[in-house]
């Protein structure tokens, strides 16, 4: 039966029942909402509401109804409203009357809310954790590579000197800054809106801190219609979730250059690449790509929580079932994407002398070569002209900096001397970038066991 049974004269419509039914995705939750219940039961027992008897028989028959889903042994019927029936249904079943005074005081809507928040911080934490794992990852390998001197970009031309172990760290920050906005998130959906009712409180003498203290929430939401038509918490953990998946997106789509001929800077392990079904000689990362393409999957969830939200007026309206599919998808999509990224990053195979290689070939070190004209007191436009001009006689001839001929240099400018060889070796322009941030090796060891810190 219906929990709103009474008003109607006959069933519902099957296709009605189907269209509006919860359960196929609600049910995940059955573990909130018999914790929430438990403490609905409880908070009414010691406020006199319900006997003591009632509350221990329904917090007896709750915990062993939860042992038997989680066992196997009860299994969640797809043909319920949702799951809040389903478990009360089961309840009333097996205790009869004290069963039916559980909803005393209690809307679906108070108690619907209270389940997603509940259940949504448990994901959260997780996903924290999640994250910190790939954050140990970066910074193993950033110190693993401190010293591997790769070409760094812009407009994806070759710029200047960095090392690997550079590179992997600006991931590293990201992924704090990701961090820090789910635990934020986390902040915002730790109250409680049990005792909202529907939307207008409860005439019965609640204690909302008590139950908000039973099942670890910082406290009790302050005001009953927000209470349940609030879903930001859910609109910002999306939000959240939708930039650390774009984080993804952006390092898998350099993984997917990396691991390219073309660059060949990496190799993935054969575990976390496939094949083609025609040409045999290829080695796809797929698991980059993949991620890289699920990033969009989590922007259509943030969009769908956006739009369904927009234009309802208070307090709950039906469009808010919709929340769940869209918050869970995200959540359950990117805690997939990182069980496969971390390893992925963690067994990958770093080819250094091709990075080299590639560093010697773009002219990455012609801002020192500049630098050493400054050095010796040429202004610096005067500097970057004069080296712009041994570029282009490069080009011409055919070479790099670092063995053309000090004759060449002199030509262009007088200043030069045997010590400009010196001044562009990349190893010394990646060492003499020192300051806070930079690449040098020195800094990049540092930020390696900084960040470790940081995620303590």
């Amino acid at each position: 039966m219906k929990l709103w049974a009474g008003r109607f004269s006959k069933e519902a419509d099957k296709k009605t029942n189907d269209f509006n039914s919860s359960i196929s995705f609600d049910s995940r939750m059955f573990k909130e909402d018999i914790d929430g219940s438990i403490a609905h039961a409880t908070m009414l027992s010691e406020q006199g509401i319900i006997s003591v008897e009632d509350k221990e028989s329904i917090v007896s028959e709750l915990a062993k109804i939860k042992e038997e889903i989680i066992d196997g042994n009860l299994p969640i019927d797809p043909d319920a409203e949702d799951i809040h029936t389903f478990i009360e249904g089961e309840l009333t079943r097996r205790i009869g009357q004290a069963g039916k005074r559980l909803h005393t005081a209690r809307s679906r809507n108070d108690q619907v809310a209270l389940d997603i928040r509940l259940y949504l911080k448990k994901e959260c934490t997780a996903l924290i954790s999640q994250v910190k794992e790939l954050e140990k990852v970066i910074a193993m390998q950033s110190e693993k590579y401190a010293d591997v001197v790769m070409p760094g970009y812009t407009h994806l031309q070759r710029a200047q000197p960095i090392t690997f172990g550079h590179h992997l760290l600006a991931y590293g920050e990201m992924f704090l800054r990701d961090i820090g906005r789910l635990e934020d998130a986390y902040k915002r959906m730790d109250y409680c809106p049990l005792g909202s009712g529907a939307l207008a409180g409860t005439t019965y003498p609640l204690n909302r801190e008590r139950t908000a203290e039973l099942l670890g929430f910082t406290g009790p939401t302050q005001n009953s219609l927000d209470g349940v038509s609030d879903r930001d918490f859910c609109i910002e953990l999306a939000s959240a979730i939708s930039i650390l998946m774009m984080h993804l997106s952006r390092f898998s789509e350099e993984i997917i250059m990396w691991c390219s001929w073309e660059f060949k800077f990496i190799e993935l392990d054969d575990a976390f690449s496939t094949g083609s079904s025609i040409m045999p000689q290829k080695k796809n990362p797929d698991i980059a790509e993949l991620v890289r393409g699920k990033a969009g999957r989590v922007y259509g969830d943030l969009m769908t929580l956006l739009a369904f939200m927009k234009g309802l007026p208070l307090a709950y309206n039906k469009d808010m079932q919709e929340d769940k599919d869209a918050i869970f998808d995200a959540v359950d999509t990117v805690k997939l994407c990182l069980t496969a990224f971390i390893p992925m990053i963690e067994t990958m195979t770093v080819l250094p002398n091709n990075m080299k290689k590639a560093a010697l070939g773009g002219f990455i070190n012609a801002t020192d070569c500049a630098d050493f004209l400054v050095s010796k007191g040429l202004p610096f436009r005067d500097a970057y002209k004069a080296t712009g001009e041994l570029v282009a006689l490069c080009i011409e001839k055919g070479i790099t900096l670092d063995v053309l001929p000090l004759e060449d240099y002199k030509e262009i400018c007088d200043l030069f001397d045997e010590g400009v060889y010196d001044a562009i070796s990349l190893e010394r322009c990646v060492s003499m970038r020192t300051p806070l941030g930079s690449p040098c090796p020195d800094n990049v060891r540092k930020q390696s066991a900084n960040l470790l810190e940081k995620i303590k």
